[in-house]
């Protein structure tokens, strides 16, 4: 594959984290990919009031357009993108999906490429299985690639079942230059914080992991930043709100330790380390996470990262934590992130994939 791709991505939002975990995703990818020497115009449609939520300006590294959330809108976007090496249709836009996935093949111009990129490729999978007639089942084996923000083998295994010809699993990262060691910032202060929206397909398991975990420590500090649990209330937990990815650093340096906990699809398929576990690593952190397989891949369990199987472990790993060893714990998954899991290292990655498709 020739350097300097243009390339156009069709995905939720690059400058918003609003309702929108997989911006620091789609921005380490992009960012890396740029490094790289490849031109990226990344096509968002302005909707769920995220330009009023912007985490960041456009940046030097990718062209952004936000198109009316119209088809008359998005058909234009369609448009300009046509031009392009390559094209890239991210899961969960938000509107028109259905009518992006089959258009983005239909404007592929001879010799260009067209790619669909799953951030949420478990649920994706586990959709396409219980509906037969979901249009997807009959596009994802047209596309040139397919690739995942995790899942492993499962996934891999999953598309292949669905006639894709490859499926490539690009794992979440930790751009060094935006998440990083910060100093301690009061209002953040907990014994353990957890930072994610509420979602269906995880808030049972965040009832499970920290709510009673917190029921089960009245004397600790729990600290519950992200949409939507506005409406919960228990007199340990501090609710911040939405918190915006600038005070990610600060969230994740101040707590005693962080928590992950994966959406129910994610843990079912495993190997789907989520953006906030290195980010939080990024910033010397000691991470709790719920179990799943394939943590190994990412951090140590025990040495780089504690794992739990309830709320009741996650409680007695908090009961147990001194301030020493989570330290500790945070300076080793630190070291680990920066020596193997940086958006440089999935950049490169990337650029290996495509060499070898055209090489094909």
């Amino acid at each position: 594959m020739k350097q300097g791709l243009q390339i156009a991505f069709f995905g939720s939002s690059l400058v918003s984290a609003y309702w929108n975990g997989a911006a620091t995703y789609y921005r380490g990818i992009i960012k890396g990919l740029n490094g790289l020497g490849h031109s990226i115009k990344f096509y968002e449609p302005d909707a769920y009031d995220r330009q009023r939520h912007r985490d960041i300006a456009d940046p030097d590294w990718a062209k952004v357009e936000v198109y009316p959330a119209t088809l008359d809108g998005v058909s234009k976007a369609l448009e300009k993108a046509s031009r392009a090496d390559l094209i890239v249709k991210a899961s969960g836009v938000g509107v028109f999906d259905e009518f992006l996935e089959k258009a983005v093949l239909d404007i592929r111009r001879p010799g260009a490429l067209a790619a669909f990129w799953d951030v949420d490729a478990p649920a994706t999978l586990e959709r396409v299985k219980e509906n037969p007639a979901d249009p997807f089942r009959a596009l994802a084996g047209k596309y040139d690639l397919v690739f995942t923000y995790g899942g492993g083998e499962p996934v891999v295994a999953g598309y292949g079942g669905l006639g894709a010809a490859a499926c490539w699993p690009i794992y979440n990262a930790l751009d060094p230059a935006t998440h990083f060691p910060v100093a301690p910032v009061e209002r953040f202060r907990a014994d353990l914080g957890f930072l994610g929206n509420r979602m269906p397909d995880r808030e049972s398991r965040v009832w499970e992991f920290f709510f009673n975990a917190a029921a089960g420590l009245p004397d600790k500090k729990f600290l519950l930043g992200g949409n939507g649990w506005d409406k919960v209330a228990m007199p340990n937990v501090n609710w911040v709100g939405h918190v915006y990815t600038r005070d990610h650093n600060a969230f994740n340096s101040t707590a005693l330790a962080v928590l992950n906990v994966n959406r129910a699809s994610m843990a079912r398929y495993g190997f789907s380390p989520p953006t906030r576990i290195f980010e939080a690593a990024g910033a010397g952190a000691c991470i709790i996470t719920d179990e799943w397989e394939g943590i190994g891949m990412f951090l140590e369990p025990g040495s780089e990262v504690l794992v739990a199987e309830s709320g009741a472990e996650v409680g007695a790993l908090v009961k147990g934590l001194t301030k020493e060893r989570a330290g500790k714990i945070g300076r080793r998954a630190f070291k680990r992130v920066m020596a193997e899991h940086t958006y440089g290292h999935r950049a490169r990655e990337l650029e290996r994939i495509l060499n070898g498709l055209a090489g094909r």
